[in-house]
């Protein structure tokens, strides 16, 4: 945070307003000027009352400079203070020099109740600190950090104190990846790339750190992996742009992942639900099916379903896990890490090898799928095979009263109990199958782990 040397106050701005339930889900920008030679910026937000009828009223801040974004800090509470200088800023904002002109700190109205209206008010200070700083240095991502083709863990949704995970820190969440012994960890905070020079930094053999951002918008989530550059989230359903977006990630071979889709929304969780029309999967790649824990409050069934349904309709689409991951307490829980088949452990690789379908979802046990036709060809998951082929599937780490489920186009074709490690084969030619998934559930029925597609077409 900036140091506690002398300033000058150059400006004091003060705004107020109130908000009724017509205002909800908008974004209302509040312009203010900050004059040269301001090193210092000052911004405490407040709103009364806290709490409407059986739910916390939700009002979150986006900040941006006469040049564009400077951060965003997507979490709940009446009250939101920033500061922002050269080389530091509050979690979730962008530090560096502070150029004069108009800025908008702007509200992102995600949820007010009908009943009284909320009332807000802004002050904003302006100052010249006695000893200027200089900006951070930028971080360099991209590195491989591991070399040579191998199956590598993670996690490809988490979150810090950038947005809303309370007060913990990018080192506290590095922490707890490495505790979980993963491979990589990609870094997705609501609405802003604050983080993302500190996670690039952090990157080590042990532990690949890699970049996105989460787009939380108020009709639905997903995840833009990849990406160093904020995403503007101020659209809706119907007007295109999500589709640009996710075009515009692939293009950046980035990654775009459709996120949580059968979670439950507003009001309890606002825009948590999936609910783009034209993304149901419109150009949509990858589609988190796996939230968190499976029987947590995500509804990863309906969401493993919906993606069930897609395949069915012949969009071949990348199933992904996410541990959504808020507190120090989520990966002892149990959530599904993706395990992937890349060429090395680089952001770049995985991302590549996401795109293709190399990957399976676990909670723990591993499960491999690929498929042999008679030439010898070895296709793995992903791949499209265009004749016979022999299907092999192997398991180990499983319960030992745990079940395999062989799932054909939405169908159940084969089942039977794992034991603690096992292997099926069998044969299957296009006019058997469009598509072929396996998975490993419970004996009550909770899912342990799930490939993703082999493709079968004439």
């Amino acid at each position: 945070m900036p140091t506690q040397s002398p300033a000058t106050l150059l400006a004091h701005h003060r705004l107020s307003g109130q908000l009724t339930v017509r205002d909800a889900k908008q974004h209302l920008p509040h312009p203010f000027d900050v004059p040269e030679g301001t090193d210092q910026l000052e911004i405490r937000f407040a709103f009364s009352p806290a709490a409407q009828p059986g739910l916390d009223a939700m009002l979150t801040l986006t900040l941006f400079d006469p040049n564009g974004f400077r951060g965003a800090r997507h979490r709940d509470g009446c009250r939101h203070d920033l500061t922002l200088c050269a080389d530091s800023a509050t979690p979730g904002y962008l530090p560096g020099l502070l150029p004069a002109g108009q800025w908008v700190v702007q509200i992102d109205s995600h949820r007010i109740l009908p009943g009284q209206p909320l009332a807000y008010t802004f002050e904003i200070l302006c100052s010249a600190s006695a000893s200027p700083l200089s900006p951070p240095a930028p971080s360099q991502p991209g590195r491989v950090v591991r070399p040579g083709p191998g199956w590598y863990r993670g996690d490809l949704h988490s979150h810090t104190d950038h947005s809303d995970a309370g007060d913990r820190t990018v080192a506290q969440l590095l922490a707890q990846a490495r505790s979980a012994r993963l491979d990589f960890l990609f870094l997705t905070d609501h609405n802003t790339v604050s983080p993302l020079a500190e996670i690039d930094a952090a990157a080590s053999p042990e532990l690949l750190t890699a970049g996105g951002m989460e787009l939380t918008t108020f009709w639905g989530h997903a995840l833009v992996l990849g990406t160093r550059q904020w995403q503007d989230w101020r659209f809706r359903p119907g007007d295109g742009t999500i589709s640009r977006i996710a075009a515009d990630a692939d293009a950046n071979r980035q990654l775009f992942v459709v996120a949580h889709p059968g979670s439950g929304g507003d009001p309890e969780c606002t825009g948590c639900a999936w609910r783009y029309g034209e993304m149901m999967p419109g150009t949509a790649r990858a589609i988190e099916i796996w939230n968190g824990p499976w029987a947590g409050d995500s509804n990863n069934e309906l969401a493993l379903s919906y993606y069930y349904d897609w395949l069915n309709q012949g969009h071949k689409l990348v199933a992904t896990a996410g541990s959504d991951t808020h507190s120090d307490g989520d990966y002892p829980a149990g959530p599904g890490f993706n395990v992937v088949y890349a060429d090395n452990l680089s952001e770049a690789a995985l991302l590549r090898a996401i795109g293709a379908g190399h990957l399976y979802l676990s909670s723990g046990p591993q499960l491999a799928l690929e498929a042999q036709t008679a030439d010898g060809t070895v296709h793995p998951m992903g791949a499209t095979v265009d004749r016979q082929a022999t299907v092999r599937l192997h398991w180990q780490a499983c319960p030992a009263d745990a079940t395999l489920r062989v799932v054909v186009n939405c169908q159940l074709l084969y089942r039977q109990p794992t034991g603690t490690a096992g292997s099926y084969e069998f044969l299957l030619a296009p006019a058997e199958a469009n598509w072929l998934v396996a998975e490993v559930r419970s004996a009550t029925g909770v899912l342990l782990a799930i490939t993703n597609p082999i493709f079968w077409e004439a």
